[in-house]
């Protein structure tokens, strides 16, 4: 009986010449008898290469054999001198290492392997492939590996935009005049773009970089057709899943402005990144799977020679079946246990009988697509042609390359920090460079550099200003924007009448107002990560239409409704999907722009609360580092007021990790009119003509409230942007029972609620305050605690709003206790707090409230017994209370 066919053996389609497909199978077949089955592989792969180039639909293999894309046949010829660009990459490679060392000795770190192995990566796309700004001001963008950063260092050093001194104060800061370990853009603001080395974020971040740069194309912002984002990656760091979260984004929107060079050392920090596998063969599988193009320069020019000896593919697949791990043992070795272990069987004994041993060591321990400039100039040529899609380079390496034997290819070079002076003895001689032993001869290993007026300098310089300028390079233009009009603020500002609207609703039609101005409207960049309807945005879909490079294909299904769903190749709104970190990579990209472009961008992303400080806060303090600017906002925020959610999405703590971060101006703000205030002053600061290298958070709430009118008074505005200001006074009493309430975001409602409890039924007297940022009122009861201990005497703004005020104070909020926490030092009441402290749970608004105690029954219970504490009230009355 025969075997019962499985789902893919099964044709959908009939075959319409049954003879002919045998007569291709009966072919198949005898190859497989004369000529073995490794040829019969060999043909198959080269028929379907065949068929693709012809145009015809195939599913595209997934792996390629372990040689390079580009053979030398098809290498274009070099354009540059190369005798001199390897001087120039000598003098680097010396300059780096000594850096290192130097701060090595004083325990301070660093790493030389990285940049040893990836020096010509570099160096090639500095001399003839990374635009700078001069021409357009945008240029290419370069995310470098974080672990290089000493060999960019060294060759701006050669190009004279650093000094020597600040060559040596790599790693140490406090004096000004240091270099910042890793791209630091906050620390080296007129250098670095964009920080990478939190390992992972710099390949997600480069594609919404080059996302970003088709939106302000397709927008009519700017013309950004001639930049090209450069991701400088490790093959360790591939592992991270940000390092490959957005794959598909970047094929499915045909981003062939953007490539990536992987620098396949097959290295981890800790020893081989496969060491039983290939991680060349699976990053390649992996991205071609995704829809990129995929270029492999693995192998130097010795190996081109070998090639040709390989007629029966033997030395093909004996490095396709290699693990890592054993291609690294080889590369360490002598030419004996490279004839051992690698050159077994008859064929390839015979090819490695005609090599010199000599030659069987330089194979392994050198020769590598990534180390020589011919290789990677193809590569690189190959990645600019490209169409339709982005490119990936796997450049194969070896991790330490021309640090002699003590690194190169040893597990545990990462940890290896300095260079003895005979070991940089041995490195002044394979790199030929003219340094004399008698500077060799001290203490300390000289930096060098061949003279302002040198050949090497002056060719430098003269490539950088063909390309367009010096990079990397951080450039910012002063472009101010002006002012909106103020009507979207006076709306707020009226409150909302009878009407019921939550404070998320507030925001949204604020900034769909603005987008509206005739101003500043176009720079809006509303951000929403596939929640727009939860937030009430679905108003934008018809007006300004979500971004898609290709387009509407569609008719939606909706396209009869008020708000249909539109996309459209200028659409002003991105809807990321489910993805937070895709989001806030995007926001990221908008929110530099101003540096990156030299355009403005007023980036606006809005997001479930739980899901932004927790969820992706390491991408907020990249955004930090990278002077970022722009609006974020956690909807839904808080503990109790999404309760049907339960735990995942109860947030009460984000205010707290949003404190720990410098860059963030953080409000909680209760009204309507509170933000309109606070986006006003977040709009002079960011974007006016003294701009900050700040971003706000705001927490906005779904739970509808009549939204009151701005009080009148000189110091409301004053106090919503500092942090606390009195919203309502207490009546007056004249008993002595006193008490100041304080709260931020929804709890203000309940603290209303509690003040009119304790007035009406025991009489206590309630100040209600609104604050909107415990934060704010901390960092500036801060500065003026170090301003005392410089002589100035200032008091904190908190301090000076209750100065006087009567009775104890009890802050309340719907967040952890420690985030009104933060202000109670410099508070000179008694000082107590309620909070939503622990795990979130599903149940109704007043459920959870009275569960974590801060309805208004427990507030004015927990008030009623601080002022028995303070001995202003009887303690029977709290016992009556609590009834």
């Amino acid at each position: 009986m025969p075997a019962e066919s499985s789902p893919s053996e099964l044709d959908q389609l009939p075959d319409r010449d049954t003879e002919e497909t045998s007569e291709w199978q009966a072919s198949l077949d005898a190859v497989i008898r004369r000529a073995g089955p490794d040829r019969a592989v060999y043909l198959l792969r080269r028929v379907h290469e065949h068929a693709a180039r012809m145009g015809l639909a195939l599913p595209a293999l997934l792996s390629t054999d372990y040689v390079n894309t580009i053979p030398a046949s098809a290498q274009p010829a070099y354009p540059g001198d190369l005798a001199l660009e390897r001087r120039i990459t000598a003098l680097n490679r010396w300059n780096a290492a000594v850096m290192v060392t130097r701060g090595s000795r004083l325990g301070l770190g660093g790493h030389i392997s990285t940049y040893a192995s990836a020096a010509w990566l570099y160096e090639v796309g500095f001399h003839h492939f990374f635009r700078g700004k001069d021409e357009d001001g945008s240029g290419d963008q370069l995310y470098v590996q974080g672990h290089a950063s000493p060999g960019i260092y060294a060759r701006v050093f050669l190009e004279g935009r650093i000094t020597e001194r600040q060559l040596d104060g790599f790693r140490r800061e406090t004096d000004g005049r240091g270099l910042p370990s890793y791209p630091h853009p906050r620390r080296l603001p007129w250098l670095w773009e964009f920080p990478t080395v939190s390992m992972g974020l710099g390949p997600l971040a480069a594609i919404y970089q080059a996302r970003f740069n088709r939106y302000l194309h397709h927008r009519g912002i700017k013309d950004t057709s001639a930049s090209r984002v450069w991701a400088f990656l490790g093959d360790g760091e591939m592992d991270e899943p940000e390092s490959t979260a957005a794959l598909t984004l970047a094929a499915r929107e045909g981003l062939d402005n953007l490539v990536f060079v992987v620098n396949c050392n097959l290295q981890r920090l800790d020893g081989p990144v496969r060491p039983n596998s290939k991680i060349v063969q699976e990053l390649e599988a992996r991205f071609r799977g995704a829809g990129w193009n995929v270029v492999k320069t693995l192998w130097g020019e010795a190996w081109d020679t070998v090639w040709q000896q390989d007629t029966e593919g033997a030395l093909v697949r004996r490095l396709d079946e290699l693990p890592d791990a054993q291609l690294q043992t080889l590369s360490t070795r002598d030419a004996a246990y490279i004839r051992e272990h690698f050159f077994t069987g008859q064929a390839l004994t015979a090819i490695g009988s005609r090599l010199t041993d000599a030659q069987l060591v330089e194979l392994f321990a050198r020769s590598r697509g990534g180390h020589e400039p011919l290789k990677v100039h193809a590569a690189y040529r190959a990645a600019l042609v490209h169409r339709g899609q982005p490119t990936v380079i796997l450049a194969q390496t070896v991790k330490g390359h021309t640090l002699g034997p003590d690194f190169a290819s040893r597990n545990a070079n990462h940890q290896m920090k300095k260079l003895t002076t005979e070991q940089f003895r041995t490195l002044r001689d394979s790199l030929e460079l003219p340094i004399p032993d008698r500077a060799l001869s001290g203490d300390e290993v000289p930096f060098w550099h061949p003279g302002e007026d040198s050949d090497e300098v002056r060719y430098l310089q003269e490539r950088r200003a063909d390309l367009g300028g010096p990079a990397p390079l951080r450039r910012v233009v002063a472009v101010p924007l002006k002012p909106p009009a103020p009507g979207p603020f006076a709306a707020l500002a009226k409150g909302s009448g009878k009407q019921e609207i939550a404070t998320t609703m507030a925001m949204v039609r604020l900034v769909r107002d603005l987008m509206r101005d005739k101003e500043i409207g176009a720079r809006w960049v509303p951000i929403v990560p596939d929640e727009a309807r939860t937030f009430g945005m679905e108003s934008l879909f018809p007006t300004a239409g979500i971004y898609s490079p290709n387009g509407q294909t569609y008719e939606p299904v909706d396209v009869g409704q008020l708000l249909h769903y539109k996309e459209a190749r200028d659409g002003q709104l991105i809807d990321e999907g489910i993805t937070e970190a895709g989001s806030m990579a995007e926001f990221t990209a908008a929110a530099t722009s101003y540096a990156t472009h030299g355009e403005p961008m007023i980036p606006f992303y809005i997001f479930y609360a739980m899901f932004g400080f927790q969820r992706t806060g390491d991408q907020l303090w990249a955004l930090a580092d990278q002077l970022g600017r722009g609006f974020v906002v956690g909807a839904t925020a808080g503990r109790t007021t999404m309760t049907g959610e339960g735990l995942q999405h109860a947030d009460g703590h984000s205010h707290l990790l949003a404190s720990a971060n410098p860059a963030v101006v953080s409000y909680d703000p209760a009204f309507a009119y509170e933000i309109g205030v606070i986006v006003r002053e977040g709009l002079r600061r960011m974007y006016g003509p003294r701009s900050e290298d700040v971003f706000y958070y705001l927490t906005v709430y779904n739970e509808p409230k009549i939204q009151p009118a701005m009080p009148v008074g000189p110091s409301v505005e004053e106090g919503i942007l500092r942090g606390i200001y009195r919203f309502r006074a207490a009546p007056p009493s004249g008993n002595g029972r006193s008490i100041q309430l304080l709260a931020s975001g929804t709890a203000i409602h309940w603290v209303l609620e509690a003040a009119d409890i304790l007035w009406s039924r025991w009489q206590v007297a309630a100040d209600v305050w609104s604050v909107t940022s415990w934060t704010e009122l901390r960092r500036d009861a801060m500065v003026a605690d170090e301003e005392r201990l410089r002589g100035v005497d200032r008091t904190p703004f908190v301090t000076q709003a209750l100065r006087g005020a009567p009775g104890p104070v009890l802050a309340v909020s719907d967040w952890m206790r420690q985030v009104p926490d933060q202000i109670s030092q410099w508070v000179e009441q008694d000082y107590s707090s309620l909070g939503t402290d622990g795990f979130g749970l599903s149940d109704t608004r007043d459920a959870v409230r009275r569960y974590f105690h801060v309805n208004a029954d427990s507030i004015a219970l927990a008030a009623l017994d601080r002022l028995a504490r303070a001995g202003d009230i009887p303690w029977e009355t709290v016992v009556q209370a609590r009834g």
